[in-house]
């Protein structure tokens, strides 16, 4: 009897004290419970649905450092929402932007290859052509394997180092892009403004050291931009990054502490990147048409401009998306966020899938070599 009484009162002990650490336990965990209402408020002023915030709050780690007034420190998974205010579309927005993805990389492979093994195309500009259609690969393949994998199978979360890997070679892509852009400029004024000159400028060594620059300057300069967030900024007001890549501008705008410093270097690098381009392109094209408009015969003045169509469309639909993705992170906030989102991902899919069509279609010798491709496989297949 007294066992019976003394093994009772063991399990009321136990009880008491399973009871106190569940407590304990609760009370451990109600910062996050009252975080998680300003996370909430935090995700539906950035244009994020209450379901999806209420999603977003259910899925995040509960093991997060928080900081101060609710913030994560140095965290190390962030969530892209993809397009803000279109969850619900978003998967078959996935259909257009997979279809172009899928176009730029078969017609710019198709590009390479004919310029690889046809030798009379072995000049400079179809050099510089092949250097824009590898770029275009890559910096479509940069963000868009991850994008639809966030539109179709709702796989959200990317690591603090994937993200900032992803932030890098995106913008070194885009530094690439627009220095093979100037270098083609420069190729078309050496080419009409100063033709008996053309072939001992642009020799191979030339064009090496250009392949060579171009690479380096984007990829030097960008990388202070990884160092800038990593070892400057360690709270963060949220983890959820209303966007469908990581972007410099999307990841700086979540930290809490005083970004000055990786906005004037981003507005630097941007600046002396794509506004140096900018200046000499259009320098070089003012050179050209006025030594265009200066030949005698209108047949010369017709055949000297439409070699450089091709480079002018080019020119215009990657700058003129470029800056308006660009100004609209610092100065458009009353643009609303899924327009903006929506053109800075057509800013990084449609250039790579129309270049080879502005190229096929305005070059003689790319659209004579194109066509014997598919004359070739029509034959063998009959």
């Amino acid at each position: 009897m007294a066992d019976g009484f003394g093994d009772i009162l063991n399990l009321d002990s136990r009880f008491q004290q399973e009871t106190l650490t569940l407590l304990q336990k609760k009370e451990k965990r109600s910062p996050l419970s009252m975080d998680s209402k300003w996370r909430k408020n935090e995700l539906t002023q950035q244009g994020i649905g209450d379901e999806t915030a209420i999603s977003l709050l259910d899925s995040t780690d509960p093991i997060a450092m928080l900081g101060p007034n609710g913030s994560v420190f140095m965290p190390s998974v962030l969530t892209l929402i993809g397009i803000p205010g279109l969850e619900s579309v978003q998967c078959w927005i996935g259909i257009p932007f997979c279809v172009m993805y899928l176009m730029a990389v078969i017609g710019n492979t198709l590009i390479l290859v004919i310029i690889k093994y046809e030798n009379s195309l072995h000049s400079p500009m179809y050099i510089f052509l092949a250097m824009l259609g590898a770029t275009d690969i890559a910096l479509s393949t940069c963000i868009l394997p991850k994008m639809l994998g966030i539109f179709w199978f709702h796989l959200i979360e990317i690591s603090f180092e994937a993200c900032l890997l992803q932030m890098w070679l995106l913008h070194s892509f885009q530094g690439i892009e627009s220095g093979v852009l100037l270098a083609m400029a420069l190729d078309r004024y050496v080419a009409i403004c100063n033709p008996l000159r053309h072939a001992s400028i642009f020799s191979q060594k030339l064009l090496t050291h250009i392949g060579v620059g171009v690479t380096l300057r984007a990829a030097i300069l960008g990388a202070p931009c990884l160092v800038l967030i990593k070892y400057r900024l360690k709270f963060y007001r949220t983890t959820v990054v209303s966007h469908s890549y990581c972007e410099h501008m999307a990841i700086v705008k979540l930290a809490i502490e005083d970004t000055r410093i990786n906005k004037i270097y981003g507005l630097f690098v941007a600046f002396t990147i794509l506004g140096f381009d900018i200046i000499f392109i259009t320098l070089s094209y003012i050179q050209i048409f006025v030594t265009i408009f200066q030949l005698p015969q209108k047949e010369a003045r017709l055949k000297a401009f439409n070699t450089c169509i091709a480079h002018i469309c080019v020119f215009l639909q990657f700058y003129l998306l470029g800056f308006f993705s660009f100004f609209t992170h610092r100065v458009g906030s009353r643009i609303p966020p899924y327009v903006h989102i929506l053109l800075s991902n057509l800013y990084l899919l449609v250039p790579p899938f129309l270049n080879p069509i502005v190229y096929g279609v305005k070059t003689k010798q790319i659209r004579d070599h194109v066509l014997t491709v598919f004359v070739c496989s029509k034959r063998f297949n009959h």
